[in-house]
C-alpha cells in the first residue's frame, strides 16, 4: 500500500525491498537454528542460503521480464530495478534450485538432507516476500466487491488505483506462512525419528513444500488480476508450472517418506 518507505537525500528506499530483506534474514535464523540440530556446518548453510538466494532473484526476475517482454523492450533498464518490485515463484525456483545443485555438488553434499532444510526458510521469506508485493501493488488481484477488498491510493502503486481488489498478495503471503508452520513440525518431526532410525530418507520436506506451494498458488491465481500469458483462455502459464510442482513434489514426497 506504501510502495516508497521515505527518501534519503536522493537515494529512494522502497518498502518492498525491505520486505524481501526481512525475508531472507527470517530464513536465515531458521534454517541455521535446524542446521544446528542437524549438526550441519553453519558456513556451509550460510553459502548455500546465498546462492540460492542470488539464483532465485535472477531466475525470478527473468521469468518476471519474459512475462512482460514488450514493456521491457521499451524500458532496459527498468530489468534491474527490483526494487520496484516483480518476481515470479517458478523461475524463483528453478533458479535457486539450479545454483543449489552446482554447489552441492561441488561441496559433495546430500541434495536432499539439503533441500529438505532449506525448505520451510523458503516458505517463510516467500511469506515476507509477499508483504513486499502489497507494499509494492504487483501481484494485485481482480476487482471485487468482497468485504475484504484493498483499495490502493498511492499513486507509485503498480496496482490499479481507486478500484476494490482481491488482496491476493495477502492470500500468497498467508498460505506461505501457513506451508512454512506445517513443515517446520514435519521437519522436526522425522529429525525425531532420525535419531530411533538414521536410515529414514531425506526428501520428503522439500516434496511437501513443492506440492503445497504449488497448490496455493495454483488456486489464488485464479484470483489474480495483474497481466499474465494466458493459455487455454483459462489458465495462466503460471498455473501449468503450479501443477508441474504438485505432480513433482507428490512424487517425491511419496517415494522419500519412508
Amino acid at each position: 500500500m506504501h510502495p516508497i518507505l521515505f527518501h534519503i537525500g536522493p537515494f529512494t528506499i522502497y518498502t518492498y525491498g525491505l520486505w524481501i530483506a526481512i525475508g531472507f534474514f527470517a530464513a536465515m535464523i531458521l534454517i541455521m537454528s535446524e542446521a544446528k540440530r542437524e549438526r550441519i556446518s553453519p558456513s556451509i548453510v550460510s553459502d548455500l542460503a546465498f546462492w540460492c538466494v542470488m539464483g532465485g532473484i535472477i531466475g525470478a526476475r527473468l521469468v518476471y521480464v519474459i512475462y512482460n517482454l514488450r514493456y521491457f523492450l521499451d524500458h532496459p533498464l527498468d530489468i534491474f530495478a527490483l526494487w520496484k518490485g516483480g518476481l515470479v515463484f517458478i523461475g524463483g525456483i528453478l533458479g535457486g534450485l539450479f545454483v543449489g545443485i552446482i554447489f552441492l555438488r561441488k561441496r559433495y553434499l546430500s541434495f536432499w538432507q539439503a533441500a529438505d532444510l532449506v525448505a520451510p526458510g523458503l516458505a517463510l521469506a516467500q511469506g515476507f516476500g509477499r508483504l513486499g508485493c502489497f507494499s509494492a501493488g504487483c501481484c494485485y488481484g481482480r476487482p471485487t466487491h468482497v468485504p475484504w477488498a484493498v483499495v490502493f491510493k498511492d499513486p507509485h502503486s503498480l496496482a490499479p488505483v481507486g478500484i476494490p481488489l482481491h488482496p491476493t498478495q495477502l492470500y500468497h503471503s498467508f498460505a506461505c506462512f501457513i506451508i512454512a508452520i506445517i513443515l517446520i513440525k514435519l521437519q522436526r518431526r522425522f529429525f525425531t525419528a532420525r535419531l530411533l532410525d538414521p536410515t529414514i530418507p531425506y526428501g520428503s520436506v522439500f516434496g511437501l513444500y513443492l506440492f503445497l506451494h504449488g497448490l496455493q498458488r495454483f488456486i489464488i491465481e485464479f484470483f489474480r488480476g495483474d497481466p499474465r500469458p494466458i493459455i487455454f483462455d483459462r489458465f495462466s502459464v503460471t498455473q501449468l508450472f503450479a501443477i508441474m510442482a504438485m505432480i513433482v513434489g507428490g512424487i517425491i514426497f511419496a517415494k522419500r517418506k519412508d
